[in-house]
C-alpha cells in the first residue's frame, strides 16, 4: 500500500511516523477543530470557503491559527498526493496538557495535523435512515466532538444504511456527515442554518449555482412530513458532492431518482464542482 502524506506541526512525513501524545486535548476532550477539502485536477474546490470556515471554528474555540502556513501546508499536501482527484483532511488541536485537565493553560502551544487521500467524486446512491439528533448545540462548530454523528452512523450501519438524516423534535437538521435537499411540490428545499447545522461549504455551491439560473432554494424549518411528501432527496458534502437517496427505511416516502429538478442540481453543481 503506498504510503499516505501526512504533516504534524508543520513537519512532513508519512502518516505511519507520525506520533501524537496521548496528552493532546484532541485525543482527551475532542478540543480540536478540522476541514475537509476537496481537490480535482490538483485544484482544491471552494478552498478560500474552507479556510475561512476553518477560521470561524477556531475563533469559536478561541484558538488563533496562522491561515497562510495552513494553506501552505495544505497545497504541499496536494502536491504530495500522487493522484489529481482527492481530499485533504486538516485538524487544529488547542495542543498538549501536562496532565489531563478541563481547564487548560493560557500558554498552550496549537497543534496541527493533516494528510491527504486520493478520492474519486463518483455518484452513489444512498440508504438512509431517520433518526434522533444526539449531538451537541454548536454544530455549526466544525468540531472533532462527533460522538452523536458516530451513535447515529453505526446505528445506520448495522441496518444496512449509508447515512442518516437527523431532526429535533420532528424539525429536520442534517445528515450524519452531509447537508440535506429535497423536492416538493417542485421547489427545491433545504433546512436553514441554525447551531444545529454545519454551515456545508459544499450546500452553498450548490445554492449559489442554482441562483445563477433563478432558481430560488427554499430554506426554512422542515419537518418529517415534509421530507416524506418529496418526490426526490438528495445530500451534498464535500466527498460525496451530490448523492441522491434512494430509499428511507423509515419513512413512507416515493422518490424519483429521475426527479427533473434534482437532475438538474445534479447537471448545474457538477459543471461548477469539477470546472
Amino acid at each position: 500500500m503506498e504510503q499516505i502524506k501526512a504533516v504534524f506541526n508543520g513537519k512532513f512525513d508519512s502518516l505511519e511516523n507520525i506520533q501524537i501524545s496521548p496528552f493532546s486535548r484532541a485525543y482527551t476532550f475532542s478540543d480540536s477543530v478540522y476541514e475537509v477539502v476537496p481537490f480535482y485536477n490538483s485544484k482544491p474546490i471552494a478552498y478560500d470557503h474552507h479556510i475561512k470556515r476553518l477560521q470561524y471554528s477556531s475563533n469559536a474555540l478561541s484558538m488563533k491559527i496562522n491561515s497562510n502556513a495552513i494553506s501552505n501546508e495544505i497545497e504541499k499536501l496536494i502536491s504530495l498526493c500522487g493522484s489529481e482527484s482527492g481530499y485533504v483532511y486538516y485538524q487544529v488541536t488547542r495542543g498538549q496538557d501536562l496532565i489531563r485537565s478541563h481547564m487548560h493553560s493560557n500558554d498552550i502551544e496549537l497543534e496541527t495535523f493533516g494528510y491527504v487521500l486520493p478520492h474519486f467524486f463518483e455518484t452513489k446512491f444512498l440508504k438512509i435512515m431517520i433518526c434522533d439528533d444526539l449531538r451537541w448545540g454548536r454544530c455549526d462548530i466544525k468540531s472533532t466532538s462527533l460522538l452523536g454523528n458516530v451513535l447515529s452512523m453505526n446505528m445506520a450501519k448495522e441496518k444496512g444504511c449509508d447515512e442518516v438524516v437527523m431532526h429535533n423534535d420532528n424539525i429536520l437538521t442534517e445528515a450524519g456527515a452531509s447537508n440535506l435537499f429535497f423536492v416538493k411540490n417542485g421547489y427545491i428545499c433545504t433546512p436553514s442554518l441554525s447551531n444545529n447545522i454545519l454551515p456545508g461549504i459544499t450546500r452553498q455551491i450548490l445554492i449559489d449555482a442554482l441562483g445563477e439560473i433563478d432558481i430560488k432554494v427554499h430554506e426554512k424549518d422542515f419537518t418529517l412530513e415534509d421530507l416524506k411528501a418529496a418526490s426526490s432527496a438528495w445530500l451534498t458534502s464535500s466527498t460525496k458532492g451530490i448523492a441522491p437517496i434512494e430509499e428511507i427505511i423509515n419513512l413512507d416516502c416515493n422518490l424519483n431518482l429521475n426527479d427533473e429538478s434534482y437532475m438538474i442540481a445534479k447537471k448545474i453543481f457538477d459543471s461548477k464542482f469539477f470546472s
